[in-house]
């Protein structure tokens, strides 16, 4: 997950938009995307684990 991240911000860095923007706040915002991505990961590990033990 963390490398899907980092291939879109260095897919962003060399085209698109995120290339007329500073490197600080990309870096900051592949980071704020990289910690989201991970607490929906957990949450979802999470719900699938309870759900399968009430079953």
């Amino acid at each position: 997950m963390l490398f899907l991240v980092a291939a879109l911000m260095l897919l962003g860095v060399v085209l698109g938009t995120v290339a007329h923007a500073p490197l600080t706040v990309t870096a900051v915002l592949a980071a704020v995307i990289a910690v989201w991505l991970g607490v929906f990961a957990l949450r979802e590990r999470h719900g699938r684990r309870r759900h399968t033990s009430a079953n």
